[in-house]
């Protein structure tokens, strides 16, 4: 299966993994900035997707910026639908104790595509019981 990529910055680098069997495609950053400590913000990475239809994009975190800098995305993950567009952008926050450098072309995040179960809403006036039941957070003892 393969994905169309709109390069909309072409001096940036394409979407690619770090590795063969990597699930994520490394997004790149279409700015530079300085992310303070608590401060978020919207950044663009130069691209426009086609997610197949029957599919999403899942835009997630990359672990390096979170262990070494406390980088995360704000409304992770980020939902992609296969009918927009547009440009991606990820919404970075610093959750460490230091501001960060972000430069021109670092990777920010990462893509997932992975397919979508569409399902049509019935609604009852009972659920089917379960062993679990409601119990909610917590409920396992952990």
């Amino acid at each position: 299966m393969n994905i169309s990529v709109q390069m909309l910055d072409a001096e940036l680098p394409k979407p690619r993994r770090a590795h063969s069997s990597d699930a994520g495609l490394d997004l790149a950053s279409a700015d530079s900035f300085i992310l303070g400590v608590g401060e978020r913000q919207s950044v663009g990475t130069g691209i426009a997707v086609a997610i197949p239809e029957g599919h999403a994009g899942l835009v997630l975190p990359r672990s390096g910026l979170a262990t070494k800098h406390g980088i995360g995305i704000v409304n992770s993950p980020g939902l992609i639908d296969s009918g927009y567009r547009g440009e991606i952008r990820v919404l970075l926050i610093n959750h460490g104790d230091a501001p960060v450098t972000v430069s021109r072309g670092d990777r920010i995040a990462q893509l997932v595509v992975s397919p979508v179960v569409v399902l049509d809403v019935e609604v009852v006036d009972e659920l089917d019981s379960t062993e679990r039941g409601a119990g909610g957070f917590g409920s396992s003892g952990v």
